[in-house]
């Protein structure tokens, strides 16, 4: 088991617009770590420092859905997944400002961190909130959820955990749901209802405001991974629960 190795505080980037000076990578550990910084399997108590349960958030783009979870349910551990750092770095950066201790993000190919460094069966819930569509079709095979991602979520998860998705693009959710739904180690469970938001900050991503304030209808999905047999659906009011 390892954790984050700390990244080398001189590294350093091109300012475009002034080639023969370089712009300081600010340190923002421990709430940014790249994917390279990691080395082999990772142990929670190590990287959290407690025994809190531990959610993903795949593509956590700038970080609202982390935000908001982490301050609601701060006995809860998110780690977000990115792999654009800009929008990474971005996010942890909101998570710095004020000082967040249960949310942290990882940037790299979330294939990869969920492949080699995530411990099986560790992880109470996957969050997967509008993935890219790759609109076109010489695109499609970088899209995010294939049987092999699938596959990886379902290593990841304990026992009865939980994996959520939502997308606005109502083809790629009818490949999300048949993915999951033929999957023998999921079950599916019943759509999580609509929130109103009380303001601009009150919605599950940054996408999901944008996307709801333009009209659009949001496909949200709840699948939960099987044991010998299928608990409930999670009380209203748990960490779990992502419907209110």
């Amino acid at each position: 088991m390892s954790t984050v190795q700390e990244p080398d505080n001189n590294h350093t980037r091109q300012n475009p617009r002034h080639t023969s000076r370089t712009v300081p990578i600010p340190d923002l550990r421990p709430w940014f770590a790249s994917i390279i910084d990691l080395h082999g399997v990772l142990n929670w108590h190590e990287f959290w420092g407690n025994e809190q349960p531990v959610e993903l958030d795949i593509g956590c783009g700038r970080g609202l859905f982390l935000l908001n979870s982490s301050l609601s349910h701060p006995d809860v551990n998110y780690l977000g997944l990115e792999l654009d750092y800009t929008e990474g770095r971005r996010a942890a950066k909101r998570l710095l400002k004020r000082n967040i201790a249960n949310a942290r993000i990882i940037g790299g190919d979330a294939l990869l961190v969920l492949k080699l460094h995530l411990p099986p069966e560790s992880v109470q819930a996957v969050h997967v909130y509008f993935p890219d569509p790759w609109w076109k079709p010489r695109h499609r095979r970088r899209r995010i959820f294939t049987d092999t991602f699938v596959d990886l979520c379902h290593r990841v998860l304990k026992p009865h955990g939980f994996l959520h998705s939502w997308t606005d693009v109502a083809d790629y959710f009818d490949i999300i749901k048949a993915l999951m739904n033929n999957h023998k180690a999921f079950c599916p469970l019943p759509e999580p209802q609509e929130h109103t938001p009380d303001h601009e900050q009150d919605y599950h991503t940054g996408f999901e405001r944008k996307r709801r304030t333009a009209g659009c209808t949001i496909y949200r999905g709840l699948w939960q991974k099987r044991d010998s047999q299928i608990i409930a659906p999670v009380a209203p009011g748990s960490s779990l629960d992502m419907t209110h």
